[in-house]
């Protein structure tokens, strides 16, 4: 296992990221993943042993429950917990009150101690907002997380989907008014789903914010169990199609995935991370799992290499179409290309 810095810090996190989206199964994480606390335990201890020393999670995970398990196991399993990065987030709905949602100060510093309760720590190591507010203006929400990190309760905060425009506006507030600013983007990004490249990965790679990916195997699709005419039966897809996938391009990588996997004697889900990790942008590739087989196969993925060659027919057969203005900045920048 390998250890990265966490954008323009001194974090070390591991390059694979324990996801506990699957842990609970309450409300629409039903679609997700139902694990109790005997089977999170054995998630987590597997996941550490590995080398893991991230672990994700979320508020609004299982309504709270996810945070919950995650914090017992901690416990049962005699955990150091300064061995460990914590990770949780804020902004989704967690009650029916007209306040109960959103970036405001009133939300932030409520849902903070309620994660700080059920995880059972005195703090958290990277504290995201799960998405953009808009209805709360930028600063408001960074002044009540420049305090929680002043408090101590928070370590680093992070962003997470959110606009290129957004993520920036936000920096360059944080910078001018010498407050806590986001040293990590959580995003989607897979082989299969490579939008980021557009507009965010190059303003992370600019101002040294560090890359979560979130979802890497598409929702399942990149797991092995599809092909382009075969229906994959039980798999998650057939009851939650997310997130959006342009499908024929997906069954263009897959049909390249597939016999390069065989050849390697690896899974196709282990290529598909793979790929990810050898992203220099990539900072934590974050992994779940319902079963611990599905665990021990993504952890096998740190091992496997690429050929510069195969790198290239990946690229070549994943990458996006073109559009502008990256058409135009690529036209007109020839001449002042240093890569």
């Amino acid at each position: 296992m390998k250890y990265n810095l966490l954008g323009n810090t001194g974090l070390k996190v591991s390059e694979l990221c324990l996801g506990t989206m699957t842990f609970g199964g309450k409300g629409w994480a039903k679609a997700i993943g139902s694990l109790d606390q005997q089977a999170v335990d054995q998630i987590v201890k597997r996941s550490v042993d590995a080398g893991i020393n991230f672990i994700d999670t979320a508020n609004v995970y299982s309504e709270g429950l996810s945070e919950e398990l995650t914090g017992q196991s901690i416990k049962n399993l005699g955990l150091h917990r300064d061995d460990l990065v914590i990770a949780t987030k804020v902004r989704g709905q967690m009650g029916q009150g007209p306040n109960d949602s959103g970036l405001t100060r009133k939300h932030i510093m409520s849902q903070v101690d309620q994660s700080l309760k059920r995880l059972g720590l005195d703090y958290i190591d990277l504290y995201q907002v799960h998405s953009f507010d808009p209805l709360t203006p930028w600063q408001e929400t960074l002044w009540a997380l420049d305090d929680l990190v002043k408090s101590g309760k928070v370590r680093y905060i992070g962003a997470s989907n959110v606009a290129a425009w957004q993520l920036m506006k936000a920096l360059d507030f944080s910078a001018y008014n010498r407050v806590a600013g986001f040293v990590s983007l959580q995003a989607y990004y897979t082989i299969a789903g490579r939008d980021l490249e557009r507009e965010l990965i190059p303003l992370l790679k600019d101002q040294r914010v560090g890359l979560l990916v979130w979802s890497p195997l598409a929702g399942g699709l990149l797991s092995g169990k599809y092909k382009r005419d075969e229906k994959a039966e039980g798999a998650r897809r057939t009851a939650f199609d997310f997130p959006p996938v342009d499908k024929e391009r997906a069954f263009n990588i897959l049909d390249v995935l597939h016999p390069m996997a065989a050849a390697k004697k690896a899974s196709v889900a282990q290529l598909a991370l793979a790929w990810l990790l050898h992203q220099k942008v990539v900072t934590s590739v974050i992994i779940g799992a319902n079963k611990m087989e599905q665990l021990e196969d993504n952890l096998l993925s740190v091992n496997v290499q690429f050929s510069e060659d195969e790198l290239q027919q990946l690229h070549e057969v994943s990458q996006l179409p073109a559009e502008y203005p990256g058409w135009m900045l690529d036209f007109t920048g020839k001449d002042r290309n240093i890569e």
